[in-house]
């Protein structure tokens, strides 16, 4: 399926620009939404591989956008620089779901996207991103976290609504298997529907395939799997088609 792909810029009450990448089907029109899919990336910003992610998922009908949570556009490789972004919106995680529900609605505003169907994705920190926006309320019906960080902002209550699928690398030393049964917790708590699959040998960031070149230039602790990356997407595209019509 052909696709096309765009920069939809949302600017914040103090004239921040988040520069979001968008791609739809070609045959996605105003009299012809799909449904929509929110993409959080990993703390390195908009990079190739949130935006690669995008394109397949519009190459499987979706709409998807890639969220900006840091805005202007920023993005690295350096470890040391995600971290530094990455903490700064941490410090303030009221302005980073507002900068998340300010870019839900512009991308559900789209005439292309359908707003009453809408799932989101994220990885690692983008993880975090997404569940949060589940636990904030936002009209996700379907969350999925690759490798993410499941720290809550504050724990899921009873108006939790999304569906919720996480894939975790058993080898992951960057999120714990406390952190996976803390979290089996708080989904339990909310009464939440939810799903955890641990994939064998897999570490964190275990789906991106510049992962290992990553790991070596910055000594962290991330690996590529491709058969894990492989089974979960698949088992992620299956949720999405279930729960977004």
């Amino acid at each position: 399926m052909s696709i096309k792909t765009f920069e939809l810029i949302s600017t914040t009450e103090n004239n921040v620009e988040l520069i979001s990448y968008v791609a739809l089907p070609e045959n996605a029109a105003d009299d012809h939404p799909v449904p929509g899919i929110m993409v959080a990336p990993e703390w390195w910003g908009v990079v190739d591989h949130p935006k690669d992610t995008a394109e397949k998922l519009a190459k499987a009908g979706y709409a998807a956008v890639v969220m900006d949570v840091y805005g202007e556009g920023k993005l690295t490789g350096d470890a040391a620089q995600a971290n530094m972004w990455m903490e700064q919106v941490l410090a303030d995680q009221d302005m980073l779901m507002s900068r998340c529900r300010l870019i839900l609605n512009d991308f559900s505003d789209q005439l292309a996207v359908d707003g009453d169907n809408l799932g989101a994705i994220g990885f690692c920190f983008g993880g975090k991103v997404v569940l949060d926006m589940a636990r904030e309320g936002m009209p996700l019906k379907a969350v999925a976290s690759f490798h993410g960080n499941l720290a809550p902002k504050q724990p899921a209550d009873n108006n939790f609504s999304a569906k919720v699928l996480v894939a975790h690398g058993a080898d992951d030393s960057m999120v714990s298997m406390d952190a996976v049964a803390d979290f089996k917790k708080e989904m339990d708590n909310a009464g939440a529907d939810y799903t955890v699959d641990v994939y064998d040998n897999a570490k964190h960031g275990f789906t991106n395939p510049h992962a290992d070149e990553r790991a070596a230039k910055n000594d962290i602790d991330l690996g590529y799997n491709e058969k894990a990356a492989n089974e979960s997407w698949d088992k992620m595209m299956d949720f999405m088609k279930a729960n977004l019509s």
